[in-house]
Parts: structure tokens; sequence; C-alpha cells
């Protein structure tokens, strides 16, 4: 049987990957994959009540525009806005498609 937090793992990668906007998609995706192998079950439960809140409100707040209400604000989203800023797409690397 499978461990329980892998099949977490799995069902909010495919959330992050699939959230229905695009530049959402883009950041959540990519860092889901690079990070959710390495996160405890903790760690799990933070990303995915982050993934519960609104598209536009949760792009806010990882690219700056708005600050996140205080249950949201701390590592987590931290570690988002620094992955989001390593993107190639971010440091104008690749043209936006």
């Amino acid at each position: 049987m499978s461990d329980p937090d892998d099949i977490r793992r799995k069902k909010l990668r495919f959330r992050a990957w699939h959230r229905g906007f695009r530049e959402a998609d883009l950041i959540l995706g990519p860092f889901a994959d690079a990070r959710l192998a390495g996160f405890d079950a903790d760690e799990l439960d933070a990303f995915e009540a982050l993934m519960e809140q609104p598209d536009h409100d949760l792009y806010g707040w990882i690219v700056g525009r708005a600050e996140p209400p205080a249950a949201f604000a701390g590592t987590l989203l931290d570690d988002l806005r620094a992955f989001k800023q390593a993107l190639p797409i971010a440091r104008g690397d690749i043209s936006e498609v």
C-alpha cells in the first residue's frame, strides 16, 4: 500500500499544475515538482492550505502585489517567492509564451 503522504504529494502536484490560471501554474507546478518530495506532513498541510486559496489572491501574494493574511505569511510563501525569482522566465532567460 502507498504511503498516505506520497498520495497527497501526487494530488498536490497535479493541483499545482492544473489550477486554471496559467501564471500560477507556471510557478506552482515547477515548485511542486522540485520541493514536494522533501515536504513533511506539516509542510504538506501548509502547501495544501495555500492551494485552497483563490488563484488571483495566491498569485498576488507570490509576486508581491498583495500582502498575504498572517495565516499564510511565512517560510512557505517566502520559499515560493524565492523560487519564482529563480525561474528562467522571471529572469528573462526565456520568452513568455
